[in-house]
């Protein structure tokens, strides 16, 4: 029978039969045993392996550890798990220590303080979804009794309700619902003051994570990007076709799905050049933006300072694109002009 290399969480052993021929145990203080378990999670060799498999007389051993396997240990699913007789460790409280100081570890080498900023973007987008809500409801209220009052401005509206004036068929009847309708406007403008904190705490802080992706998309975007993406890890490896897509996921879905066109920008519309761009400009806009965006996306990742060719380079993308359309010709190709949506949309 082959001799199986065995390692566990407090040495590795050669095991022949139900023999243990050999040991090397692992010194049993917390820093010792974490350092083996960030070896291992790595894929890389503890010590007592390294010094097993450095035996010139080792002869042809097996393993159950695939990670042991890859330096010249034949893999083996029956090998044995533990050594015979079980842990002889039977106190594994420095084990437990040992777990619990590797996860610190761990957490603090992932953790991301741009983790702060993506939040400050989702709050705002919640802000912005309420403030809608509430907006519309407000002007359509101060409305009824004030029709001077445009119902779609509603900062005005909330003025007016805050003021109390031009509510005569209101406050005489029903203070209590004037005064409810006030601290309505007063939790609309203070939900806007806040909205606007969080835009200056997003336009404070993106610049030192992301200064790439700030100098190319502005801060608003580029960190409704990183949050949409999951991280500015995630970012860097997504490649630019993903980027240029990212917050249209539905659209996308339901394109894959066979419902709908594909679409051709998600959160990058939000950009000034594409969204002051033709319909027939924006696809090849977005897609240029999108590559920049991912270039930067990296750069920032390495650390790197900002890279004034990747804007350059888009702004010339974009006069080209410009250059290159023909402000005078309509589109040949419509709906309903003799090609089916899809092969319409081709052209977009």
């Amino acid at each position: 029978m082959a001799r199986s290399l065995v390692t566990t969480w407090y040495g590795a052993f050669v095991v022949d039969g139900r023999e243990v021929v050999r040991s090397v145990p692992v010194p049993r203080t917390p820093p010792a045993l974490a350092e083996r378990i960030r070896l291992r999670r790595e894929g890389r060799l503890t010590p007592e392996e390294a010094e097993l498999l450095n035996d010139p007389d080792r002869g042809h051993w097996t393993t159950r550890d695939r990670r042991v396997a890859e330096h010249g240990v034949r893999w083996e699913v029956s090998a044995p798990a533990v050594p015979p007789g079980g842990p002889v460790a039977a106190d594994v409280e420095p084990f437990r220590a040992a777990l619990l100081t590797d996860a610190v570890r761990a957490v603090a080498a992932v953790w991301d303080p741009s983790i702060h900023v993506e939040e400050a973007v989702r709050a705002a987008a919640d802000l912005d979804r309420i403030g809608n809500l509430l907006g519309e409801r407000l002007g359509s209220w101060v409305a009824r009794d004030s029709p001077e009052i445009d119902p779609g401005d509603h900062g005005r509206a909330a003025r007016r309700a805050i003021d109390g004036g031009g509510d005569p068929t209101l406050a005489p009847n029903d203070p209590a619902l004037a005064t409810a309708r006030r601290q309505l406007a007063e939790l609309y403008l203070t939900l806007r003051s806040v909205r606007d904190a969080l835009a200056d705490g997003v336009a404070s802080s993106a610049p030192r994570r992301t200064p790439n992706l700030v100098a190319l998309l502005g801060p608003e975007l580029a960190s409704r990007l990183v949050a949409q993406a999951g991280g500015l890890d995630r970012l860097a490896r997504l490649p630019a076709s993903t980027v240029q897509v990212l917050g249209a996921e539905t659209a996308f879905f339901e394109h894959l799905r066979g419902r709908a066109p594909p679409p051709r920008h998600g959160l990058l519309f939000l950009h000034p050049a594409i969204q002051g761009a033709s319909r027939r400009e924006r696809g090849k806009l977005a897609r240029s933006l999108a590559g920049k965006a991912a270039i930067a996306a990296r750069l920032d990742r390495a650390g790197a300072a900002v890279e004034p060719a990747l804007a350059a380079g888009f702004e010339a993308r974009r006069a080209r694109v410009r250059a290159e359309a023909s402000p005078g010709k309509r589109r040949r190709d419509r709906p309903g002009s003799g090609k089916p949506l899809d092969r319409a949309t081709g052209d977009r």
